[in-house]
């Protein structure tokens, strides 16, 4: 679905991500994880076309991503950030439908997905006509799945889209988000600092530390037979992997 030919990031002498190589399956959760600045997020906004890369190449679903795809490819992601990112002058459902508008789909047909959204993220369509600022942190996230998934997009791109939930919000999140993975079938990268949460949503887990890839695989791989003493430090270091 996703593949990184080389793909190297720097800002001057400062680098973002080294040159890497790294493919992410069709129909398959990979989390990325790692410390803050390790390359987790450039390597989301490089997907989305936001930055170009310094070397390499990326390609969606076999189509090189340039300056000039960027726009339709962009079509063809959901995206959801830490906030959710939604416009606080709109209501929810002026937020969910912001695409479906800006394409110029019908009323009628963007009402049917809205409510179908709403009832696979458990959101309350009586809600929808509320703005960011009189729902709750996990409501708001409801309503960035939901514009995420509106033009059903091939691929899901989750930017620590529950770390500023408070730990029983996010459990519940954290389970509806497996849930609607699972039935939707969809290519989902997630970025995260939680290892637990990585272990419990995705099949695939990548640990970056200062810009590059240290190791990719399931989670017992990494218990088992982990590439450095990072990865067993890091490991140690999440307290919740004793819960798994």
């Amino acid at each position: 679905m996703i593949s990184l030919s080389g793909v190297s990031k720097r800002y001057g002498d400062q680098v973002a991500l080294e040159t890497t190589d790294i493919n992410f399956e069709t129909g398959i959760t990979s989390a990325l994880i790692g410390p803050s600045g390790c390359g987790k997020s450039t390597i989301l906004r490089l997907t989305m076309g936001l930055i170009p890369p310094t070397t390499g190449s990326i390609k969606i679903a076999d189509e090189l991503m340039t300056p000039t795809t960027a726009i339709k490819l962009r079509q063809k992601i959901g995206y959801v950030n830490q906030d959710g990112g939604l416009f606080p002058h709109l209501t929810a459902e002026r937020n969910a439908t912001l695409m479906a508008r800006y394409l110029g789909q019908t009323e009628t047909s963007f009402r049917l997905r809205l409510v179908e959204l709403a009832q696979l993220v458990r959101f309350p369509v009586d809600l929808l006509a509320r703005y960011p600022l009189e729902l709750s942190g996990g409501q708001r996230q409801r309503v960035g799945i939901m514009r995420a998934l509106m033009l059903d997009p091939e691929l899901l791109l989750l930017d620590e889209p529950m770390g500023a939930l408070d730990p029983l919000v996010r459990a519940g999140l954290q389970d509806d988000l497996k849930s609607i993975c699972a039935k939707l079938g969809k290519t989902v990268i997630l970025v995260t600092h939680d290892m637990a949460e990585a272990a419990y949503l995705a099949q695939t887990i990548v640990i970056l530390n200062q810009g590059a890839v240290v190791q990719n695989g399931t989670l017992e791989d990494l218990k088992s037979m982990p590439a450095s003493t990072f990865v067993t430090e890091f490991l140690h270091s999440q307290r919740g992997l004793d819960l798994l």
